[in-house]
């Protein structure tokens, strides 16, 4: 069930006071600004995304493009297949990549770190159908997907006005301030693990947003997802993270985002580019990158065999996903055996 949600406070006295901007975000977990981001590029950007989407099949057949109307017979959610094959495809616009380079970002980012900003290379977008609520991100902190250091900030904007019901983020204001990162376990939406928040304090944050708006957080704010509750319309975002230079970096921020999904590499990404200053621009930085670590995917996969066993169908889409993308892998094999004691489970419940 979606929050009760009070609006953010606006950051935009604050927008060139990097002393300011770091004691609201040690205070509150967010800032919100208006208008960071000039909002001619991204309705651009937009209308290339689109595109990609109206290619592989997700827009509407005679809708007006520019308004994201969803064809919702071809719902998917990010780690189906079929949401991996058109996601490579918005990953290979440049257009794409560069708006998480934004000088009016990197510019508040420098302010908020205090010294030279790096924008991590796996720049990530978010496409979410509506009707497909069940798949809504879930409350959680980025840091356990993130890694590297907790002094990582994501900016989130949506790609186009995104008002309430079509699912802008929710913050948990002032739950980074604990210093904790919180159990996470088994759950659907992206990144596929949650916080449980009922005994957390603190009151959920949202409203609407207007192109070019920003939402700029630091790793151990939880936050999530509000539903998209709209009948037909897609809701497209960014959502990207920067850290100090000399901060250290998990190794998978270095690759292409959800490449573990397809094996998508830099190099199938950029031979349509008309520019090469963005292509490998950390190759040549003197950063510290460490290990990635898996360990938390692996107990919410168990999580996940565990509550098929036990009969629960929640656990159903994600089983489903790992045999339909490599049916050989031994986690697909674990993943059959658990959908068959599903099946047998649920068929015994029918009996009854």
């Amino acid at each position: 069930m979606a929050p009760q949600v009070t609006p953010f406070k606006v950051s935009n006295d604050a927008l060139h006071d990097g002393p300011e901007l770091r004691r609201r975000l040690d205070a509150d977990g967010y800032v919100f600004i208006r208008k960071l981001v000039d909002p001619a590029p991204l309705w651009d950007l937009r209308l290339q995304m689109l595109q990609v989407l109206r290619d592989g099949g997700w827009i509407q057949a005679g809708a007006n493009l520019i308004d994201g109307v969803a064809d919702v017979a071809k719902k998917c959610a990010e780690g189906d297949p079929e949401y991996i094959t058109v996601y490579h495809n918005v990953q290979r616009l440049e257009a794409f990549h560069r708006m998480g380079d934004a000088p009016s970002i990197l510019a508040v980012m420098e302010q908020i770190v205090g010294e030279t900003v790096l924008p991590h290379p796996a720049k990530v977008a978010r496409l979410w159908f509506p009707q497909n609520t069940l798949h809504t991100t879930p409350a959680h902190q980025d840091f356990v997907h993130f890694q590297g250091t907790y002094e990582t900030y994501t900016c989130w904007m949506p790609v186009g006005d995104c008002p309430i019901e079509l699912g802008p983020l929710a913050v948990l204001a002032g739950s980074h301030r604990s210093g904790e990162i919180f159990d996470h376990h088994f759950a659907l939406g992206a990144g596929g693990l949650a916080v449980d928040t009922d005994h957390l304090p603190g009151e959920w944050l949202s409203n609407d947003f207007a192109i070019g708006d920003a939402l700029i957080f630091p790793s151990r704010t939880v936050h999530q997802a509000l539903p998209n509750v709209t009948a037909d319309r897609l809701r497209v975002s960014l959502d990207n993270r920067y850290q100090a230079q000399s901060q250290p970096i998990a190794e998978h921020e270095l690759l292409p985002h959800l490449n573990r999904s397809g094996h998508q590499t830099w190099e199938d990404i950029y031979p349509h580019w008309q520019s090469s200053d963005l292509k490998y621009y950390w190759q040549d930085l003197p950063l510290t990158v460490v290990a990635s670590d898996y360990h938390r995917y692996d107990r919410g996969f168990e999580e996940a065999l565990e509550l098929a066993r036990q009969g629960n169908e929640l656990a159903r889409p994600l089983l489903d996903r790992i045999v339909k993308r490599d049916p050989r892998s031994p986690q697909a094999h674990r993943a059959q055996e658990a959908l068959r004691a599903l099946d047998a489970k649920v068929g015994a419940g029918r009996m009854a």
